[in-house]
């Protein structure tokens, strides 16, 4: 057929790396470059244009400082790398827009400055409202702020300038690994709004050193083991409940060791918030492993309630969050709230911790702020918070400790997302990152809903608070998801160099269970859908525009061998949207990801619609 709807192959990220990094090397090898005249590469991984790679020769080994200056003193980023005759050294921590100094010292001998100048950025960073901070805050570290909505990852400095940014929408929790390197979602969505192919394990230069597939995809968070295997969550990859399964993965193999369902020690249903559904009856937003008590410690935004589970046999330890409306047998596992003073259970909460001493804490967004629908408060009215209990699992009692949040009312109410983060003993940080105002009061629907819409103001507000003052106060427009306090460099940071490793699998891709018997009218799909078909070395994506309640199939077909596709036309209602990045304007956007797992051979892509079965002129090679 000589016509045929849009097609593109997109090479993975991986790839583009690689071949960027050859290049480089290529460059190096053929150079004379030494620490007076050296090879400057910026961005030299595609995705961070705030880092570098500076490349140089010297005739004996030596360490080398590298100094990135500040803008004023306090804001210089000092770090020394090991020794070597061969010096390949990631630059981090650039301003954008600027002629940055950079000074390399070489260990007891020369030094040389030189300049590397940046481009402004490209305007999918966020931008800062306000940042202020006492005297007591003396960190040189950076607060990363990962997406929400279409604002991408961003580190910030003690002074709100940007210092860290990455170019492509990767989500969910920026976690540093004990290498260094940190681990965060990748781009890749397996199923809106938000169940990611799996995870990056990424240097702070945005190189990618290994990409992990997961059968049921990722989402919210992750957490690496001492022997650097990675809980992750996730869910059963037919995706008929969501947000309800552990898996962990070999750090090296990437293949799921091990899988706890929480429909195993929980029954749906029970204990409901607002935002309960079918499908997201769990809605599990949050990873801890307790090292002490050698459990795993989840957060339930659609329970109200953070659990705690043993990771030998997955059975309930106990729940913490508002006994009310659960029924009798659960109620053992519930804590008894004793001591005097302010005491607020946490609802549809966000990113529970434990502290070293067994402490619990958890961002209480406080959304709906009862269990009871008639009781629920508007936003409001409510508030949300960064909360402390000390729990006390033999006599099964809580104490409330200590809260940042509430005293703020309405301006610091996030209904969806936020974190805290616990330094030391009276030293934390909260981030209430779903602040939405729909005019001049808190919205009642998810910003990501109404993302283009004048009356919608977006914010996310980050404190430092030590011994109760808050040293640190960042504003910025916009909400994201999680903001972590992270130093930009670590111990032995080198540039690790050769293409990156891509391990695991997503599976398999569920087909509907009844194909249609039909034959193909011969003509190409209309235009009117606008449909799209983007491949990767792994699986496909198809997208169009379609009306709601139409009929749609996708089929591949290669003879008599068939594979369909269920394309649902149902209008996607979203009672929980942690990451809106992804969602399209037009509602009647649909996007179906089909795994190459499984499939061998050349098949005919073609799309049922309603009562025809049309060409799109394209073939899929697996």
């Amino acid at each position: 057929m000589a016509e045929r709807i849009s097609y593109s192959f997109c090479e993975s990220l991986i790839k583009r790396q690689a071949a960027a990094e050859r290049e480089l090397l290529e460059t190096f090898a053929s150079g004379v470059y030494t620490l007076e005249q050296p090879l400057v590469k910026l961005n030299p991984y595609l995705i961070n244009p705030l880092s570098a790679a500076v490349l140089f020769r010297t005739e004996k080994e030596t360490a080398v400082t590298v100094t990135v200056y500040g803008k004023e003193a306090r804001g210089t980023i000092v770090h020394t790398f090991p020794g070597g005759r061969e010096h390949i050294l990631p630059i981090v921590g650039l301003y954008a827009d600027y002629e940055n100094r950079v000074e390399l010292r070489l260990y007891g001998g020369n030094a040389q400055t030189i300049t590397i100048k940046t481009e402004a950025l490209s305007g999918d960073e966020p931008k800062l409202l306000s940042m202020h901070t006492e005297p007591e805050y003396t960190s040189e570290d950076l607060i990363f702020v990962t997406p929400s909505l279409k604002a991408l990852a961003t580190g910030f400095d003690y002074r709100g300038d940007i210092r860290w940014h990455l170019t492509v929408p990767v989500i969910f929790d920026l976690k540093r690994l004990q290498n260094g390197n940190f681990l965060i979602g990748t781009e890749r969505v397996l199923q809106m709004p938000y169940y990611m192919s799996g995870l990056y394990e990424m240097t702070m230069t945005g190189k990618i050193v290994k990409e992990y597939s997961i059968p049921g995809g990722y989402h919210h968070d992750q957490w690496e083991m001492e022997n650097g295997d990675i809980l992750v969550l996730t869910e059963d990859p037919g995706y008929e409940t969501v947000e309800d399964v552990v898996a962990l993965l070999d750090r090296t193999t990437g293949k799921v060791k091990r899988i706890w369902d929480l429909k195993d020690c929980l029954v749906p249903g029970e204990g409901p918030s607002g935002g309960y559904t079918d499908r997201d009856w769990f809605h599990n937003n949050a990873l801890w492993y307790d090292r002490n008590s050698n459990s795993i410690v989840l957060s339930g935004r659609h329970t109200d309630s953070i659990i705690s589970i043993d990771y030998e046999t997955g059975k309930l330890n106990w729940i913490l969050g508002d006994p009310e409306t659960w029924p009798e047998d659960k109620l053992k596992y519930f804590f008894k709230p004793v001591g005097e003073g302010d005491f607020d259970w946490p609802y549809e909460q966000h990113a529970c911790l434990v502290t070293p001493n067994g402490g619990i804490m958890c961002f209480d967004n406080g959304h709906y702020r009862s269990k009871i629908r008639e009781k629920f408060l508007l936003n409001r009215d409510s508030f949300s918070r960064g909360v402390l209990y000390q729990i006390n699992t033999e006599d099964m009692t809580i104490r409330q400790l200590w809260q940042y949040g509430k005293e703020r009312g309405e301006e610091f109410f996030s209904s969806y997302i936020g974190n805290v983060e616990w330094y030391g003993e009276e030293h934390y940080l909260v981030h209430s990152g779903g602040i939405q105002y729909y005019g001049e009061h808190a919205s009642e629907k998810p910003a990501a809903l109404l993302q283009g819409n004048p009356n919608i103001r977006s914010e996310s507000i980050t404190v430092e608070v030590l011994h109760g003052k808050v040293i640190m106060e960042m504003k910025i427009d916009g909400n994201f998801f999680r903001a972590e306090k992270l130093p930009l460099y670590h111990d032995g940071d080198n540039m690790p160099l050769g293409e990156g490793k891509r391990v695991g699998e997503m599976g398999v891709t569920p087909e509907f269970d009844t194909l249609i018997p039909m034959e193909s009218c011969g003509e190409l799909l209309p235009y009117c859908y606008e449909a799209a078909i983007m491949e990767e070395e792994d699986r496909f994506v198809f997208r169009a525009i379609f009306e709601g309640g139409q009929l749609v199939m996708l089929m591949l077909e290669n003879g008599e061998e068939e594979h369909g596709y269920f394309i649902s036309t149902a209008k996607n209602k979203f009672n929980a949207l942690c990451s809106g990045t992804f969602i399209e304007k037009d509602p009647r956007s649909i996007a179906l990801s089909v795994n190459k797992a499984g499939l061998k051979g050349t098949y005919h892509v073609r799309v049922i619609v309603d009562d025809k079965k049309y060409e799109t002129g394209i073939q899929i090679t697996c």
